[in-house]
């Protein structure tokens, strides 16, 4: 176990965000308005094309509704928010963005398979090629992000680290535990929420991404319940 692959992304995200930051700056609001558009985009057919990974749309179908259900009962989106604003003033910064930029970059760098894949080869392996791509794509991301969004962004590199810290830790379970139709099923899920990012970015609907994160995590469960009730049958 290395965890290096976690820590050069996080500094890929921490570098594109200050450099955002600084673009930012000095681009005029129409301009970084189209940049957002852009972007919501461009997460959106992310979302869409990791959507389609799907070959069990009931497993999706049932993580998604089961885990907004969870993630409303212990309101993950507002103690996500509440923690971008405590940093906010922490860090006496004005923005008004500052929290949307944190819950909007965390998710998205968190969501989707290079992350899960990255982190447990980087457990096992010790190797770093698949975060090293993560993290080039991340800073970029990132970039992008905090021309519009601020400081915030940067901040993601914290949930990043404590996300895919505990892949690489747990490597060893997690390589013995997930098949690569749970893999499939995560990917598909992850989708949706990216999907979710991308409506939010485009102004077209707020939804409480964060309140979908259990479904993740229920994704590969209902995989194994799947298989079961088949076997049964």
């Amino acid at each position: 176990m290395t965890g290096m692959g976690t820590a050069i992304n996080m500094g890929a995200v921490i570098l594109g965000a200050a450099v955002g930051v600084g673009l930012g700056q000095r681009l005029p609001a129409r301009v970084r308005e189209t940049v957002m558009d852009g972007l919501g985009l461009l997460t959106f057919i992310m979302g869409l094309r990791m959507a389609f990974e799907t070959e069990q749309f009931l497993v999706m179908l049932g993580s998604i509704l089961l885990g907004g259900l969870v993630g409303e009962a212990l309101a993950i989106e507002r103690r996500l928010e509440s923690f971008g604003d405590y940093l906010q003033a922490r860090m006496s910064v004005g923005s008004s963005t500052f929290s949307t930029g944190f819950v909007t970059a965390s998710l998205m760098f968190c969501v989707g398979p290079l992350a899960v894949l990255g982190s447990i080869e980087d457990g096992l392996k010790g190797t770093i090629e698949i975060l090293a791509v993560k993290s080039v794509l991340d800073g970029f991301a990132s970039l992008a992000f905090a021309a519009t969004l601020g400081w915030g962004v940067a901040f993601s590199a914290l949930p990043l680290m404590v996300y895919q810290g505990a892949l690489t830790l747990g490597a060893g379970f997690f390589d013995r535990v997930l098949t690569e139709a749970m893999i499939n099923e995560m990917t598909a899920v992850g989708g949706l929420l990216v999907l979710s990012i991308g409506l939010r970015l485009l102004g077209l609907r707020e939804i409480r991404t964060g309140n979908l994160l259990p479904g993740l995590l229920l994704a590969p469960v209902l995989v194994v319940v799947g298989e079961r009730l088949s076997g049964l049958l």
